[in-house]
């Protein structure tokens, strides 16, 4: 007996095929080929309008030695490393109070936690940007109530990278500690009953089960946080403007593309810096996962 051909089966099941279609048809427009042609624009200088011009590894030789890219690639790693520390800590601290056994009112708690996650960003900038504002901030005034005075928040490359920080880690801390929710509700209770027993305390059963068990969840978050993080946009262009505040304090990558590419109509220089993003972003997020999986 035969056995049946490849598009045989196809058609054999074709209705199946056929009510699945509309995703891969979609993936195929809107997803792969954006990807594959922002790979062959990048060889070429094109503005927009007009022929394209082959241009061959030139785009990515400028780039190398480009000042203001290495400055975006430093603001998104400082703003990288502001945010996603403090964010993932808090994310587990509340995760860890939401798992108590005789907390009340659980599901309104997740609830209001991860509201943040789904706020408009332009109006969280917005409130963000009445807070940290450099003359009527509230927190100006609330640090002058208590001696300490005003800050130039706006005005100083540090503080502006604390500012797009403190945005990421509200509007994200909550998304991850559901996630890290989920992880602690999956460890057996019998786990800790039996460390219990044995004698250990609160924080050895925190560091030698629950965080030993939580490492898959927390690899997880580290390199979606990552991800994440290295294409901040929308943050700095809403608080800051498109010319990243002070001194280009805030420019990140993904501000810096979009600049090159829809303010300047370098769209083939945009999209090697897009790939040059891609790079930057596998090699980073390889480095944190084999970081993660020793510890």
């Amino acid at each position: 007996m035969t056995k049946p051909s490849l598009w045989s089966e196809i058609w054999k099941h074709k209705i199946l095929y056929l009510f699945i279609s509309p995703f891969f048809i979609l993936f195929l427009i809107f997803g792969l080929f954006p990807i594959l042609f922002s790979f062959y624009l990048s060889f070429h200088s094109w503005s927009g309008l007009g022929d394209m011009t082959f241009v061959g590894f030139s785009q990515f030789s400028y780039l190398l030695t480009e000042p203001v890219f290495w400055q975006s690639v430093g603001n998104t790693f400082a703003i990288w490393f502001l945010s996603s520390v403090p964010m993932l800590f808090f994310a587990l601290v509340i995760a860890f109070l939401l798992n108590l056994p005789r907390l009340r009112m659980r599901g309104a708690y997740r609830t209001m936690f991860f509201i943040t996650n789904v706020t408009s960003i332009v109006a969280v900038a917005i409130i963000f940007e009445t807070i940290f504002s450099n003359q009527y901030g509230l927190l100006n005034y609330v640090l002058s109530l208590i001696g300490i005075g005003s800050l130039e928040w706006m005005n100083s490359s540090f503080l502006i990278k604390v500012v797009i920080a403190s945005m990421v880690v509200w509007r994200f801390v909550g998304y991850n500690a559901i996630i890290y929710l989920a992880g602690l509700q999956s460890i057996p209770k019998s786990l800790y009953e039996a460390a219990v027993i044995d004698g250990a305390n609160k924080i050895q059963i925190f560091f030698r089960i629950t965080i030993p068990l939580l490492r898959p969840i927390i690899l997880f978050t580290v390199i979606m946080t990552t991800i994440g993080s290295m294409q901040i946009f929308t943050e700095p262009e809403v608080l800051l403007g498109l010319s990243g505040g002070v001194g280009g304090a805030g420019m990140t990558m993904t501000l810096y593309m979009y600049n090159e590419g829809f303010i300047n109509s370098n769209y083939g220089y945009a999209s090697a810096v897009s790939w040059m993003m891609f790079i930057i972003i596998g090699a980073f997020s390889f480095i944190n996962w084999k970081l993660v999986q020793r510890a």
